[in-house]
């Protein structure tokens, strides 16, 4: 079993740079640290420290054990910070938010919770889908929302939920839906676009319904961020898409008219948990929320 003190030694070594800052650090002379380190290098037959004149640098196996103990006594200092502060009225739901998930979605996934009693206090952070995972798959996170169920190719344990589904809406300012006034979707001819980016799911679906529609507009930007091409939108740079359960609250926020909508594409929304019976609280309150408010299952 791993000796969790020797880590903590390691750990501390890596972080100061030097076995004597860590000794200072620690209270304790710099033989015991070199000692212990030594017994955990000699139990897994590595090394982790190497000699490079007279600085002590990482090798490779203790760089990548390094990402582990700064994973492992962050969460030990958490810990710690909670157990010190006592009984807690609140309970933590810590929300992991795919960032190409557009955030007027995510406000409205979210908003049932904040119609519970004070016991809930939401933590929302937004990264790339795989790194949410992964702080779900250590219990970091509580729940990921995104555009995808969980991809098949992880190896994590979790269990995606559907929240719903919508059609596609497009929109432009008033001045360049008058300049390409045909019926949609032939006004998207000729027509420039904007639209999501490669991570999402949303993209490869309009490219294939763009071409069986044969219509071929001119794509002039590509966004990951949804609120950065709605932005673009706005300023009349191109006509851009959003899902369609927003439409009204968009034409509102933007100052842009809705030109046409279609439910052949087709953009769904996941909740992604540890649990395969949701029973958090904060959970609860977003999948049923979407179902009833928002897409209306």
């Amino acid at each position: 079993m791993l000796n969790y003190r020797q880590l903590h030694y390691f750990w501390a070594v890596a972080k100061t740079g030097s076995v004597a800052r860590a000794s200072e650090q620690l209270n304790l002379t710099p033989q015991t640290i070199s000692g212990q380190i030594t017994l955990l290098e000699e139990t897994y037959g590595l090394a982790l420290f190497q000699r490079v004149g007279r600085q002590l640098e990482l090798t490779e196996t203790g760089r990548q054990a390094l990402v582990y103990a700064e994973q492992m006594f962050q969460l030990g200092g958490e810990l710690e910070a909670m157990l010190r502060a006592g009984p807690q009225e609140q309970i933590l739901f810590r929300v992991g938010v795919a960032d190409v998930v557009p955030k007027s979605i995510v406000y409205r996934l979210l908003a049932p919770t904040m119609e519970m009693d004070d016991t809930l206090r939401i933590n929302c952070r937004e990264d790339k889908l795989e790194r949410l995972l992964a702080d779900l798959a250590i219990q970091r996170l509580d729940l990921v929302i995104s555009d995808s169920p969980m991809p098949s190719h992880l190896d994590i344990k979790g269990y995606s939920q559907k929240l719903g589904e919508c059609g596609l809406s497009f929109f432009a300012t008033p001045a360049l839906a008058k300049r390409h006034a045909a019926p949609f979707p032939t006004c998207l001819q000729d027509a420039p676009l904007l639209i999501p980016g490669a991570e999402t799911v949303m993209r490869s679906r309009l490219l294939r319904w763009l071409g069986e529609q044969q219509v071929q507009p001119r794509i002039v930007g590509e966004f990951d961020d949804s609120a950065l091409m709605q932005a673009f939108g706005q300023s009349g740079s191109g006509i851009f898409v959003a899902p369609s359960v927003i439409a009204e609250e968009v034409c509102r926020q933007y100052g842009v008219t809705l030109i046409g909508q279609t439910d052949a594409v087709l953009e769904s929304f996941y909740a992604i948990s540890v649990e395969r019976k949701v029973k958090h609280p904060g959970i609860v309150a977003i999948t049923e929320g979407a179902r009833r408010q928002l897409f209306h299952w």
